[in-house]
This record gives C-alpha cells, structure tokens and sequence, in this order.
C-alpha cells in the first residue's frame, strides 16, 4: 500500500535518546520531572499573569506569549519521548509524524520571533522610555505576536510541505526522539536537495534575522545603559534584560549547533543531546528564569499565595 506521497513507508519507528537500557529508566524519570516543571511552571506564569491586572503591560503580555509557546511546543513531543523510555517499539503512523513535524517547528520558528518582540520590547523602555506606552501600544504588541505566529506557519509549511514531496521506501528508523527535519531527509530514497537548500534558507532567515534584531536591539540598550549615571538606575536596566538574554542564548545557540551544521549520522547523534537543551530545558528554565529574577512576578506570586492562605483560614 503506497501512502498519498507514493511513500512505501506507512509508520515510523522512533529510536530515541539513546539505545544504552541501563540509561532507559533514569533518563525516563528526569525527562518525566523536566517535562512535569515545564507544565506546571508554564501553565503557572500564565495563570499569574492572566489574573494579576498590574502585570497586564507589554513586557508580560509577551511573556504571556512565550509561556503558551513553550507548553505546546513541549507537548507535542514529550509524551513520545517519555514512550519511547518504557516501550521496546515507539511507533509513529507517517500522518502522525507530519503532524507533529509540523506543529513541533511551528511553535519553535514562532518562539524565535517572540524572544525577538521581547528584545524589541525591551530596546524601547530603557531607550525610550517617555515614548514607551505610545510605542509599545496593545495594536503594536498584537501585531509583534501575529507576526510571529505567521513566521512559524509559514516557515512549519514550508519544511512539511517539502517532507511530505519525498518518497521513504524500507528505512524507518528515525534517529531521534522526535520528527525532526534532518533525521527524516536520512530516511528518504528519494533526491533531498530541495529540502536541504529550503533548510538553509528558512532555518538561515529564522535565526539571522531573530539574531540581528535582538544584537542590535541590545547594541543599543547597553549604549543607553552605560550613559545611565545612577549606579542603581544601571543595575536596575541590566536586570530587567538579564533573564531575556540568558533565554536566547541557550535557545538560539542550541538550535543553530543543531541545523547550521553538516547532517551527518555522526552528528546527528550529536545533535540529538543539542536539540535536548532547546526542546527540553529551554522550555522548563524560561519560566523560572522570568519569575526568580523578576520583582513584578515575585510580588504578584506572594499576593497570591496570600489570598489562597486568607481562604484556607476562613
């Protein structure tokens, strides 16, 4: 039976993190405890937010954003990955794995364009801060998270829609613990020169340009900061972005290692410990990056459990 790509391939085989079985069950129970905090932390800084009407304000509507991203993203793949530790065979039907290729790269393309609205966002209260409620107005901040969300369905299309041109005949044992881009061009029987070049274009643009907005928008924030002649006023301008820089970094450096490389099977393994850190940990530390080094979100979280201890008591 030949699928509707004139595939011969019906179902994928998931190989996962690793083949070690002493590693199955320990990995199973950290990946189980990483993915349990990136729910729980998520789903948390959303509810916060959502209720507390003084942190309705541009910086955590964006937030807001990022929050949703990483707790979709996260559970497009991590229910899989956490089978894949228990079960001797992670099979994916061929649909399935189309789907959550493409889900999986939209959320991630559209975590790129969010950091960089943040990094916009940013560039603007410390640069501009008179202008700042004019500039970062709810129509702008509307139109910055469309357009990120736009981004990463065109870019989520574009990749599946390539992937689902090629022909994958006997090999369907996917080096990885998701479907990913790279592992899936190894299986295929068929010419991958199209995908490689849309690889290289679309991945190219989604993290040079995300890239160059934050670099230059931080250019420009550490200018403004250095002719802040308060000693308190810099550190106060440098904590604000603090916890935004160390976010992009581990996500925007995990993932070019990951695709602005060669796809070799050697580095592909390599690759899959890289994808690790921007599929799992980034998801799981955003959340507690924004909150413990974030004054707003203490205050909020501290009036909260207040209210809940009042309730208790009565």
């Amino acid at each position: 039976m030949l699928t509707g790509n004139d595939s011969l391939v019906t179902e994928f085989v998931l190989a996962g993190l690793t083949d070690l079985q002493e590693l199955q069950l320990p990995l199973f129970h950290l990946c189980l405890m990483i993915y349990i905090v990136t729910i729980v932390g998520n789903f948390g800084l959303l509810t916060l937010i959502g209720l507390n009407s003084h942190l309705h304000t541009p910086m955590y509507y964006f937030l807001f954003n990022l929050s949703f991203i990483d707790l979709c993203y996260s559970s497009v793949f991590s229910p899989k990955m956490l089978m894949n530790f228990v079960s001797k065979r992670n099979a994916i039907s061929y649909v399935g794995c189309m789907t959550q290729l493409f889900f999986f790269l939209f959320f991630v393309i559209s975590e790129c364009y969010m950091l960089t609205s943040m990094a916009y966002d940013r560039y603007v209260a410390i640069c501009n801060p008179l202008l700042y409620r004019v500039t970062m107005s709810q129509q702008v901040c509307s139109a910055l998270s469309l357009a990120a969300y736009v981004m990463g369905f065109v870019g989520a299309a574009a990749h599946t829609g390539c992937m689902l041109r090629l022909t994958f005949c006997n090999a369907n044992v996917i080096n990885h613990y998701l479907c990913d881009i790279l592992p899936l061009l190894q299986l295929s029987c068929t010419s991958t020169y199209v995908n490689e070049v849309v690889v290289l274009v679309v991945v190219g643009i989604n993290i040079t340009v995300p890239s160059f907005t934050i670099l230059t928008s931080y250019i420009f924030i550490l200018t403004s900061i250095l002719h802040i002649k308060s000693t308190h006023g810099r550190s106060k301008a440098f904590s604000t972005c603090s916890s935004h820089i160390i976010a992009i970094s581990l996500f925007f450096g995990s993932a070019a290692f990951m695709y602005l490389k060669y796809s070799s099977p050697g580095s592909m393994d390599q690759g899959k410990i890289s994808s690790v850190f921007y599929t799992n940990v980034v998801p799981m530390l955003n959340p507690l990056i924004y909150s413990l080094r974030n004054k707003d979100v203490k205050v909020a979280l501290r009036e909260v459990m207040t209210k809940i201890k009042k309730r208790d008591k009565l």
